[in-house]
């Protein structure tokens, strides 16, 4: 029988832990040619801002750290101003050493259940533009392209081309 994936809300003592997480990720995507994230890239001070304006997820297997990811209510950056109708999912992580096989799928459905609990229709997240395989695994989840976020030079947009995608809650 697979083990049970538990989820609980990141903490004070989490943010090493979440560094780790993404870490081990940007480095798995190095190594398979996808550039996005870098070694380094987020630190305990940025999960731990997420903690305190949105929501950071873990989710343990047999009492151990197989995967995370953010929960943010509103995203500028990439969606623009938008009416409070969405949660937006980012920095799916999942420790390929430990998370058994619909680790990932998983915290999707998760991060889902929180954004219809808290009266919100639409589940929202971007990948780069330059990674079919991400785009394909998240249209297989139920995700819908709705558009493109290109680069903008000298800030005030996402930091490389990404591709918006959303999938409606409930009903």
């Amino acid at each position: 029988m697979a083990e049970k994936i538990v989820f609980r809300p990141a903490d004070d003592g989490d943010p090493q832990v979440l560094v780790g997480l993404y870490d081990a990720a940007a480095r798995w995507m190095q190594r398979h040619g996808i550039e996005q994230w870098k070694p380094g890239g987020k630190s305990e001070e940025h999960f731990r801002l997420r903690m305190k304006e949105g929501e950071v997820w873990l989710a343990e297997v047999g009492g151990r750290i197989a995967g995370g990811f953010e929960l943010w209510w509103t995203d500028e950056p990439a969606w623009g101003p938008q009416p409070p109708e969405a949660g937006y999912v980012h920095r799916l992580m999942v420790d390929r050493e430990r998370a058994p096989a619909g680790t990932g799928r998983a915290m999707l459905a998760h991060a889902e259940r929180r954004i219809a609990e808290a009266g919100r229709t639409w589940a929202r997240l971007d990948c780069l533009s330059s990674n079919p395989r991400l785009r394909t695994y998240y249209e297989g989840a139920g995700y819908t392209v709705v558009g493109e976020q290109p680069f903008k030079e000298g800030g005030g947009g996402s930091p490389y081309a990404v591709t918006l995608l959303e999938k409606r809650l409930g009903g």
